[in-house]
């Protein structure tokens, strides 16, 4: 298994328009380490022999970052130059990788999350697997999981109609070989459309509709701690609210969970 991280862009919405003295979200530090650093550890204690860096917006530094905490060969770097285009670009980067027939994880780089996410979904039986947390606010931010009967049916921000479940994606994604390349296919159709500036979620919602029903499953990792940085607000909930639990045991926090619970009752 290839592991795939985006780690392209400039997050303009979390420093706006001056992005040339700020740190790469990827290289934000949560208890003294990285989040590219977090990733790597994880990675390497999963036993994921290869990450392939999309890279764009200080490129130098994230690689540098990536090379320091990872053994000799483990990271593989896409220069994507037009990174500022959107990231359906960053994902077309690494189309190769995607039909390379390797089964894939795909993953976010803005994400600080509890190891046992990442866990669950090389653990889970579905080669193609999505992740969802169903404890979270609904508006046009969230990207969302739509599933009946337990399988997944839809899949993007403001998805319309009722569903059996609805959660929000961390931004973590597995992939079968044959899948991975149809995911590819799809994004080059909307880069022959002109179609970049757009989100890459769209991909993968096409990929998911077009396959039969039972081709995707779903993990569901609701009480486990993450937050996507991409607001100053982020940032600071991070630091505050997530990371404090980030290495707590499945256990403990399942049974901090079943306190508050009980008292809500």
């Amino acid at each position: 298994m290839k592991a795939l991280m985006l780690a392209a862009g400039v997050g303009r919405r979390l420093y706006g328009d001056d992005d040339s003295t700020s740190p790469h979200k990827a290289l934000l530090e949560f208890g003294g380490r990285s989040l590219l650093r977090r990733h790597i550890e994880i990675l390497q204690s999963l036993g994921v022999a290869e990450l392939v860096l999309v890279l764009g917006h200080l490129r130098d530094e994230v690689l540098a970052e990536a090379n320091k905490f990872s053994a000799p060969g483990v990271v593989s770097p896409l220069h994507n130059p037009r990174y500022r285009e959107g990231p359906m670009i960053s994902l077309w980067t690494a189309r190769e990788v995607l039909r390379s027939g390797s089964d894939i994880l795909f993953m976010d780089a803005d994400v600080l999350h509890h190891p046992e996410i990442l866990r669950r979904l090389l653990g889970s039986p579905h080669a193609n697997c999505f992740i969802y947390d169903r404890d979270f606010e609904a508006g046009d931010e969230p990207v969302n999981l739509c599933l009946n009967g337990g399988r997944p049916v839809d899949f993007g921000k403001k998805i319309p109609g009722t569903f059996e479940t609805r959660g929000e994606w961390p931004g973590f994604l597995r992939l079968s070989g044959p899948v991975a390349a149809k995911l590819a296919d799809a994004t080059q159709a909307y880069i022959n459309r002109a179609q970049f500036e757009i989100a890459y979620e769209p991909a993968m919602r096409d990929v998911l509709l077009a396959e039969p029903a039972g081709t995707f499953g779903a993990e569901d990792i609701t009480g486990l701690p993450w937050i996507e940085i991409d607001f100053p607000s982020d940032v600071i909930r991070a630091g505050h609210r997530i990371l404090p639990h980030v290495e707590t045991p499945v256990e403990e926090l399942q049974a901090i969970q079943g306190i508050r619970a009980s008292a809500g009752r």
